[in-house]
This record gives C-alpha cells, structure tokens and sequence, in this order.
C-alpha cells in the first residue's frame, strides 16, 4: 500500500523532502547545501530543483547521491525522478519568497542534470569493531581490518583474505569495515555482497543481455567486501567476469575484501590466477574463541540484551561447554533467556544446564555418519569404501573403528543404524569398535589427542 501524501505543489513536495533530509545529515551540511535549493515544478513524478551551479550538484552527488534519491521516492512513489536545473548566469540570485516555477524565471541557458543512479551498500550497521569482542584468535583479522578501514585501498592489506570456519566472526568484521570506512569517508561508495547473490545477478545479467550494466556496477565502488567467497567454486562464468572486475579495482587503488571457509590455497576449482590475486594482500584467519574470550562475548551480549540478570558462574558454565563457535554462544543466551521468559523460571545454574543440553543436542543432529566417516577417512587417508568392505589392513580396521566410535559419540543413531552404515555390519561389532576405542585412549595419550583433534573438526565443520 502506498502511504505518500499526494503533493501536486512543488513546494510542499520540496518542504516534505527537507523534513526527511534535515533528520539524516548534520545541521551544517543542511543549512549549507539543501537550503538553499528552490522546487521549480512537479510534473509526471518528476520534481525539478533550482541550483545556483554545477558544483552544488557534484558535491551532493558525491556525498547524498543515496539519500536524496530515497527521499524523492518516498515523497512520491518508487517512480519518482529528480532533475536538477542550474541556472548559470552570476546575477541569478536565488529568491526565498515562494516556489519558483520555468515560465516565471528570467530566460536564461538551463542545464538540467538528472542524479546517477542510487546504490545500496547493503552493509549491516549493527556490526561495528565497537561490538566486535578481540580475543587471541582474531587479533590480526582485526587489527588489519581496522588499518584498511581507516585508510582503503592504501595500505598493502589489498586485497584483505579473511578466513575460518561458521559462527565466528567473519561476516561481522567485514560489515565492520564497511561501516568504518562510511562513517570516516561518506563519499566513498562501500558495496558488501554474498557471493552467491553475486553469481545470481550475473545469471540475471546474460539472461537479460545487461552484463555491462552489471559488470560496471561493481567496477564503479570505491571499496567492494564479498561475502563466502568460496560459492565461486565451480562458477568459471562468474570466476572470469570476477577476475576482471578484481583487476580493475586493484589496478585503480580500490580496496577489495574477501571472505572464506578457508584459506586461498585450499579453495579447490577455483581458477588459479583468482587464487593468486587472493594472495596479493593479506590472508588472515580467525580461529574458535578461546575461554576467555567467550567470557568476554556472553558478558557483552548479556549486557546488549538489558534487564537479563545471569550470574558469572552460569557464564562460565556456558563457555566453558560451548566452545565451537560465536554464533552457538549467542543462541544459548538466546534459548536461556527465552526458557525462563517463557516458563516464567528465574535463570538459575539448573535452567542453565538444561539448556546447553538443548544446544549440544541440536548441534549434534546436524553430524551425519557419513560424515564422520569422510573426515575420519581423510585424516587416514583411507578410502571411503574400503571401510565398507569386508578389508582386515591395520590401517583399515583402525579408520572403521574411530568412525563407528565418534558416530556413537556425536549422533543419536542406533548401533544398528550405525553398523548399516559399514557394510550391514552388525550391532555387536559397533559395540566391540567402541570397547576397542575406548580401552586404546585410556593407555595411549598421542591416539586419545588425535581422536579429540579429529573430533572437534567434526564438530567445527558441522557447527
């Protein structure tokens, strides 16, 4: 439903943008720059402005290209359209009584300007490095983020690499950037977007015949953030327009930020010469927060939520059984807060318990026996298949076992289920993998602390 007034007078048209414009910049800005605009007309939802010359629209366009744009749209519907018409004759003085309109001006050359096309930044403002927790795992993702983010496209960190596993931190300090570089430099244009989104809109783009349109789009930003790189994988189409759009960035002083799953070198079916551009700058990771750092996390989040009274021995409690990624750190608060909310219970070190239950079980619905098996077989470098078969090689038997062992231990299948998964094998056999496992870590340190390594790459990956 469309909700604008009906304006049909250029100066109401005009009063209600300013009213919209004075609450989004600096009272100085307002004064200096859209004041001293005149409405001249409106006319099929286009609104025509006076300005005194050539500079007020650069200047505007630079820096409120976006803002006025949405604003005119708001006024008077999404197909609104603003021209900008300057007057260039010295003696021209702008008058404050009134609307100005075409046939009651003095007859002099008119030059109208119709704004660029609007961009969105699609940056999320509530992920800032104010909100962002530093910790030993992401000190120099941060510190590098932040060094860009105060000077893009200058500093050697071009492009910046940031990669790690789900849930910790990527995706808020790329938004981070972002929003650092518009606050500290707003005429900048800051572009984030997934690189799924970004494959899908160069399938839109050949399908309607407009890849220069959208190939141009990304070459035109000032700092372009792309989000899960690795989607690229697989997509030579996508790889090759990105390889050039890339290049013309880099080559113009642009600052690019990428983020992965993982590093460069391990980004398998992505074309070489992407994977080298990758490196040029600076590759930083961001490992599983450690227990202090996840302390600090759930006080901030406890302290964001307000009103929500936890104690420090419940926080420890969480941190120290939650310890994979931020993102299930944030949704135990969440699910604790809401079962006492709900329940109407008091957060007490019982509901706490029950809840990081809830939590680790829903995390380990999500592990598979295949694909405890593929990472277990990796770590082996042991063939899938030959787990399968009927095959008695030490290092065979060794991989079959820890796989039924952690499909015990990380999914709630039965031991039949289990055994199904290993060539029909029977329930007594996953019983006798398991025994086997077991009594082998309690005398043997270096298998119990490859087991664990093993174990938490699962869990990590799956998370």
């Amino acid at each position: 439903m469309d909700n604008r007034t009906n304006f049909s007078e250029p100066k109401e048209v005009w009063k209600e943008c300013l009213t919209l414009i004075k609450d989004n910049v600096p009272l100085i800005t307002y004064n200096t720059w859209f004041l001293p605009i005149k409405p001249i007309s409106v006319e099929n939802d286009t609104l025509k402005i006076k300005v005194p010359n050539n500079f007020f629209v650069e200047w505007i366009e630079e820096h409120y290209n976006t803002l006025i744009n949405k604003t005119i749209k708001l006024v008077l519907g999404n197909d609104a359209k603003l021209v900008y018409v300057i007057y260039e004759d010295e003696d021209d003085k702008l008058v404050d009584n009134g609307p100005l309109f075409e046939d009651a001006l003095p007859k002099k050359t008119i030059i109208e300007v119709e704004p660029e096309e609007s961009y969105e930044s699609y940056i999320n403002a509530k992920y800032k490095f104010d909100n962002f927790i530093k910790g030993e795992g992401n000190q120099l993702a941060r510190a590098a983020a932040f060094a860009i983010s105060e000077n893009p496209g200058e500093t050697s960190f071009n492009p910046l690499f940031i990669y790690g596993g789900v849930g910790l931190g990527k995706t808020h300090l790329i938004h981070a950037i972002g929003n650092k570089i518009i606050e500290k430099f707003p005429a900048k244009k800051v572009m984030y977007i997934p690189s799924d989104v970004f494959t899908n809109e160069f399938v839109d783009s050949v399908q309607n015949n407009t890849t220069n349109e959208f190939s141009n789009k990304y070459r035109n930003v000032d700092v372009l953030i792309i989000d899960d790189i690795q989607f690229l994988v697989g997509k030579e189409k996508t790889q090759d327009l990105f390889f050039h759009i890339f290049n013309n960035l880099h080559q113009s002083g642009k600052q690019i930020v990428l983020s992965s799953d993982k590093p460069p070198k391990d980004l398998k079916g992505l074309n070489e010469r992407l994977i080298s551009r990758f490196q040029w700058g600076l590759t930083a990771d961001i490992q599983p927060p450690d227990f202090e750092t996840r302390i600090a996390i759930l006080r901030k989040k406890v302290e964001n939520y307000g009103g929500m009274e936890i104690t420090d021995e419940i926080i420890e409690y969480i941190a120290h059984n939650i310890t994979s990624n931020i993102r299930e750190l944030e949704g135990c608060l969440v699910k604790l807060l809401a079962n006492a909310t709900l329940n109407g219970k008091d957060i007490d070190f019982e509901l706490a318990k029950k809840t990081v239950r809830e939590i680790s079980s829903v995390k380990q619905t999500n592990i598979s026996i295949d694909y405890i098996t593929k990472i277990v077989c990796e770590f082996f470098e042991v063939d899938e298949n030959k787990v399968r078969e009927k095959n008695r090689k030490k290092e065979v038997v060794m991989a079959r076992q820890v796989a039924m062992y952690l499909s015990k231990k990380l999914t709630k299948s039965s031991l039949k289920t289990i055994g199904l998964h290993f060539g029909g094998r029977d329930h007594s056999t996953v019983i006798h993998a398991f025994n086997t496992v077991e009594q082998q870590i309690d005398g043997d340190l270096s298998l119990k602390e490859t087991i664990d390594s093993i174990k938490n790459k699962i869990e990590l990956s799956a998370a």
